[in-house]
């Protein structure tokens, strides 16, 4: 009976240790997430997106809550948010967009250098996109200051040279913008994000081509 019951324990304690090492890390779970992103960013039709990234919303407000105090879930809550709040588009998208500015500034207070700095990339990309006063918060020069602060945190990486270069074509430095556009095509791998890597890539081939195609003049050699 003795001998019974220290086995039960045994496999018990072995049950519950193995568990435990069966939870994912925050790592895992930010991957999970990332993974998720670029499938419904890249791979999925844009009359779907919507619907695709609400699932996604609540499962990166859940990663946050179980890491409260880290910068990276937030992170990734407000790249959800904001990829969510462009599918869905118009006036209704602003409190989504408002909502993930506040999560990357208080992300920026917890650590401004996570992820490569991508709280400036992101914080870029919504005062580029979103409309200006009355409507919105959305300010030009705010993002290319936020965008040149990525630029110093990840001097190589693909994601501060395309935004900046996506500002850039807007403001019509079409020169300067293709100059951007080749360094993000020529950044390196980033191991574990090759989806999202291959979409952004992409993305910047287009744009490369849409601004040879239409201001070739101004680009020559770019």
């Amino acid at each position: 009976m003795f001998r019974k019951s220290i086995a039960t324990l045994v496999l018990f304690a072995s049950l519950n240790a193995a568990g435990l090492a069966a939870q994912p890390t925050l790592e895992d779970a930010i991957a999970d997430v990332g993974h998720r992103w670029a499938k419904v960013s890249y791979q999925t039709p844009e009359a779907g997106r919507e619907a695709a990234f609400r699932p996604l919303i609540t499962q990166a407000q859940q990663l946050a809550q179980a890491y409260p105090g880290r910068a990276e879930p937030l992170i990734w809550q407000a790249i959800v948010l904001a990829s969510a709040a462009k599918a869905e588009g118009g006036l209704g998208a602003l409190s989504k967009a408002k909502d993930a500015r506040d999560l990357l500034l208080a992300a920026e207070r917890i650590n401004p250098a996570a992820l490569d700095g991508s709280v400036y990339n992101s914080l870029g990309s919504l005062y580029a996109k979103v409309p200006g006063w009355p409507l919105g918060f959305g300010d030009k020069k705010k993002a290319k200051e936020y965008f040149e602060k990525a630029l110093t945190l990840n001097p190589n990486g693909i994601d501060p040279h395309y935004f900046y270069a996506d500002l850039l074509t807007d403001q019509g430095e079409y020169a300067k913008a293709a100059d951007h556009l080749k360094r993000a095509l020529a950044a390196a791998a980033r191991p574990g994000r090759e989806d999202a890597d291959a979409g952004r890539r992409q993305q910047a081939l287009n744009l490369l081509e849409a601004i040879r195609q239409k201001h070739g003049d101004q680009v020559a050699g770019k």
